[in-house]
């Protein structure tokens, strides 16, 4: 039987896996909240020479997103690795897909977070952060962050920022997420949930 309840829609593009996993947390914090659920999905690495043709379902992890399961949610939840900065492309080309979206309105008033995981604690986190925003704020989404209610954003030693959860990978890529960084994504979760319930649009 398919759930009616509404859904988040955790939208994230990982290449090593830190990504993935803050994305599992933060479905962990939207489906502690009654009434909402989390709804994983990726999108598929893409060419510099042409369009890779890959499989409409991947082998493992979460099936890719469609224009529906963006235009269905009553809220986002976007996430990815830092690029010099700036979201990985993969992910920005997902969104500039997204402009009959963005014509409709569909996404307006709907709460919408980003997060992001970083090789070195000063690669970009709050850069990537930003500029994920962009576009969001252009569909008309209600951007949340974190508040300095959340008391690992002060204890914090590794990732973690007001505007949105963060990860420090390492060089390698091979760290595990900190205590503080899976609270912060956990915590993030929770308060989208929380928003849009209060924001919940019927459909058209």
């Amino acid at each position: 039987m398919t759930s009616q309840l509404p859904y988040l829609l955790v939208l994230y593009y990982s290449r090593n896996g830190a990504t993935s996993e803050m994305a599992q947390r933060i479905a962990r914090g939207i489906n502690e909240v009654k009434g909402i659920e989390a709804r994983l999905r990726t999108v598929p690495p893409v060419s510099t020479v042409c369009e890779a043709s890959e499989p409409e379902i991947p082998a493992e992890g979460a099936v890719y997103c469609c224009e529906e399961d963006l235009r269905d949610c009553a809220g986002l939840a976007l996430g990815s690795p830092t690029r010099f900065g700036n979201m990985a492309a993969p992910l920005k080309y997902f969104i500039d897909s997204t402009s009959g979206l963005w014509l409709s309105g569909s996404l307006i008033n709907k709460p919408a977070c980003v997060f992001s995981s970083t090789s070195s604690l000063h690669g970009g986190q709050e850069t990537t952060l930003l500029s994920m925003m962009l576009p969001l704020l252009h569909h008309g989404m209600v951007i949340c962050g974190i508040p300095y209610s959340e008391s690992n954003l002060s204890s914090t030693r590794s990732g973690g920022t007001p505007y949105g959860a963060t990860h420090v990978a390492g060089l390698e890529s091979n760290l595990p997420l900190t205590k503080e960084e899976l609270q912060l994504c956990q915590a993030q979760g929770k308060r989208i949930a929380e928003l849009a319930l209060k924001l919940l649009v019927t459909p058209k």
